[in-house]
């Protein structure tokens, strides 16, 4: 599981002219990959790890602001370009796998008392943000 994590001044994902999520104010972008073997505790470990890491302003977290997060999922975060002009997809997820999984980290931000927007799974998403810093980590687990 991969996570590329964001501290922004707001973003949203419009789908088809539509805005579906959305974060106003300091908050977490996160777009987040599956590949095949992960799993519901890995899901689990993600969440716990996005609401506590200290990235927001004077090294606070999520948990001790109750800053926002928007959380994407994102198959090409799992691309490999090494060779050739086209990346390939083999290490992302199928959806069937993924989707589930990524609603899993969201449910468990949310039992953490995390407020949570999100894109739409599978989706021609459109993300806009500004990000503050700029500040970007990524999350491997």
């Amino acid at each position: 599981m991969r996570a590329v994590v964001q501290r922004v001044d707001g973003a949203k994902v419009v789908v088809a002219g539509e805005t579906v999520g959305e974060i106003v104010g300091e908050g977490l972008c996160v777009l987040v990959g599956i590949t095949h073997g992960d799993t519901a505790e890995k899901a689990a470990q993600l969440a716990r790890k996005l609401w506590s890491v200290r990235i927001l302003e004077g090294e606070k977290s999520c948990s001790d602001t109750n800053a926002p997060l928007l959380v994407i999922s994102q198959f090409t975060l799992y691309g490999d370009a090494r060779k050739g002009r086209r990346p390939t997809w083999n290490a992302a997820a199928p959806g069937d796998l993924a989707e589930p999984l990524v609603d899993e980290v969201v449910a468990r931000l949310r039992a953490l008392g995390a407020h949570v927007e999100t894109g739409r799974f599978g989706a021609d998403m459109r993300v806009s943000l500004t990000n503050n810093g700029p500040f970007t980590v990524q999350l491997e687990l």
